[in-house]
């Protein structure tokens, strides 16, 4: 497979940020897509790795956006996509009885169909490249019924499933589909409430590895993916949760 681009949606901020960040140090060139168009907003980005990322603004519930997108990376970088990162989301937090199906569409729209769109936007190039690989952000809360959180559980859960059927129908075109579920990490935009009071000293207690993750370390997750190339992995739910999804 010849060097390409990687995209990565919701890139401006948080874990996009970090995975943007990562791949760069990698050598890697990366299309960084969100709806405000900014470069990612993360520590130790110098003038090399700012280079390596190329902005674009992108609604990715809007699939013709993508594409259009994906166009644009390419020609930016003068390289084809050869992978691409669906990293955009939203958590909506409601009581069951009092969630609007207007949330819950809304829900499903940027967590789930936002993976679908940016699978569908990047499947004629990774065609073109002879293969590639697609990494979906998913959540460690797919798999568990958590109060207040059922469209962002079940949102998650549909990111799992969408893995799993676009790696078995698209395995034989050299195309790899992982799912990355993270448990909590610290970001800019939950820092506070993650590192303090109630919600603190709970995780504290639950996360067998005694703290949440940082966003520095799914980026580095998400970039081994893309340099250790082994595409024998695919359809596979990555965990990294410091093991608080399965203790006892």
């Amino acid at each position: 497979m010849e060097p390409g681009c990687v995209i990565v949606t919701g890139a401006s901020r948080g874990i996009g940020a970090a995975i943007a960040v990562e791949l760069a140090r990698a050598g890697i060139e990366v299309g960084c897509l969100s709806r405000t168009g900014r470069h990612p907003d993360a520590p130790g980005i110098g003038d090399a790795l700012r280079a390596r990322m190329h902005a674009v603004v992108c609604d990715v519930v809007d699939r013709a956006q993508l594409v259009k997108a994906l166009r644009q990376v390419s020609d930016a970088c003068g390289r084809r996509i050869t992978g691409i990162v669906n990293n955009a989301g939203v958590h909506t937090s409601a009581p069951s009885h009092e969630l609007s199906a207007e949330d819950f569409r809304s829900s499903m729209d940027v967590n789930a169909l936002s993976v679908l769109n940016g699978s569908q936007a990047a499947y004629p190039w990774l065609l073109e490249s002879g293969g590639g690989l697609i990494v979906n952000i998913g959540s460690f809360f797919d798999r568990q019924g958590v109060k207040n959180n059922l469209a962002y559980c079940a949102s998650k859960a549909a990111v799992g499933a969408i893995t799993r059927c676009l790696a078995v129908e698209w395995a034989s075109r050299g195309i790899q589909v992982l799912n990355v579920a993270p448990g909590y990490v610290v970001t800019d935009l939950n820092r506070e409430a993650i590192e303090s009071g109630p919600l603190a000293d709970y995780l504290a207690r639950r996360i067998p590895r005694g703290r949440p993750g940082e966003a520095a370390e799914i980026g580095r997750l998400v970039a081994g993916l893309f340099t250790m190339r082994s595409p024998f992995l695919t359809g596979e739910t990555l965990y990294i949760d410091g093991a608080q999804g399965i203790a006892g």
